[in-house]
């Protein structure tokens, strides 16, 4: 089983924490993921908010390569109407190249209105723009050539130098898919990235993504395994490690809820592809039961009491990995640290004796051949 660590560069540690410090820091922990034993490490790209500080992931995690000799690089996720195509292909194939192909591609088509204004890209056209761009994108970091049209212009072929050195056959995922991106990600082999877990004893949605997956490639065909992501807090005292699992998870959905607004109602149904969020927006006076609710998300206890539910995750999801965030929300560096090394200590090992159907670590495996 392969077991990676995520981070979403969640800076809710006050206004008066320097910010230079917290994002050292977090890279730091990112790097020390490899000396504890993690498979790989998994960094988001957000803009202008405390959210989330990690606005170029392929930069960072290019900057981590040069730190590291083993970890696989993942990007969770790169934010594709970001981004223009030619230089996007360009800083995938430069990070693979620097870490000696250990990137993991990781996809999302974004959701908040301040980030596209402040990127001046109209969220209208997001849609459009995240099918159309990976439709260049992936054979470009596949073949070296690069060419197209649609939503972000007309690109002649082109060829991309330095060229790719490995297929990303494989390493490649799709996070949060809906609609037409679903189509997109079947289309181009990604697997799923299932970002948020369901709450113990709740029921697991209905798998939409394997159901288009075959309507694409055809009856007789099974998507990659997912990679599952969750918010852990571990100790050997159940009650403190729920608390403060719950008390950090409810930080990060508070400033979620803020950089989606989705505490402003009337603005999801002017934006195109976006209308349905609008049933997601709360009132005022349902914030705090939406987050203490929601908190409950967090997988939390004693070592025993993590592995058993990961244990059940497995079952439930049949996945090739883990990518679990043990740091989130505000966690003061100290403790995210601890968190992270009783985590390594207690649960890594079993956790990566665990047999997946298959495995993220084959295709690295069958690159290096």
């Amino acid at each position: 089983m392969h077991v990676g660590l995520a981070t979403g560069f969640a800076h809710q540690r006050g206004k008066n924490y320097d910010e230079a410090r917290f994002v050292r820091e977090e890279v730091g922990n990112l790097v020390y993921a490899e000396e504890l034993g993690f498979d790989s490490v998994w960094i988001t790209e957000h803009h202008f908010g405390d959210y989330s500080m990690s606005n170029d992931p392929l930069q960072l995690l290019t900057y981590i390569a040069a730190k590291t000799h083993h970890v696989k690089l993942g990007t969770q996720c790169i934010i594709v109407p970001w981004h223009n195509p030619a230089r996007l292909a360009e800083k995938i194939i430069n990070l693979d190249i620097l870490s000696n192909g250990r990137a993991i591609l990781g996809f999302g088509g974004g959701l908040s209105q301040h980030e596209f204004a402040g990127l001046g890209v109209d969220m209208n056209k997001s849609r459009e723009l995240y099918n159309d761009i990976l439709d260049v994108v992936i054979p470009a970091i596949e073949t070296g050539i690069i060419e197209g049209e649609g939503a972000f212009g007309t690109i002649p072929r082109q060829e991309l130098h330095p060229a790719p050195i490995k297929s990303f056959e494989g390493r490649k995922f799709c996070g949060s898919l809906s609609g037409n991106s679903m189509y997109t990600a079947a289309k181009h082999g990604c697997g799923n990235m299932i970002l948020m877990l369901p709450q113990r004893g709740q029921d697991v949605k209905a798998d939409k993504y394997t159901e288009v997956w075959q309507e694409v490639n055809g009856a007789d065909t099974s998507p990659p395994p997912p990679m599952l992501g969750g918010n852990y807090y571990i100790d050997e005292s159940a009650e403190f490690a729920q608390a403060q699992g719950e008390m950090y998870l409810g930080n990060t959905m508070r400033a979620a809820i803020r950089n989606y607004h989705l505490d402003t109602p009337g603005k999801f149904p002017q934006i195109k592809g976006y209308e349905h969020y609008e049933n997601m927006v709360l009132a005022p006076e349902q914030v705090e039961g939406y987050v203490e609710n929601f908190s409950k998300g967090a997988v939390t206890g004693t070592p025993q009491m993590i592995l058993e539910r990961m244990w059940e995750l497995k079952e439930q999801f049949k996945p090739q990995g883990f990518f679990p965030h043990v740091y989130y929300g505000g966690m003061p560096q100290d403790e995210a640290r601890k968190n992270m090394d009783l985590f390594a200590k207690e649960v890594l090992p079993e956790l990566k004796s665990w047999e997946a159907e298959a495995s993220i670590d084959d295709r690295f495996l069958e690159a290096a051949e």
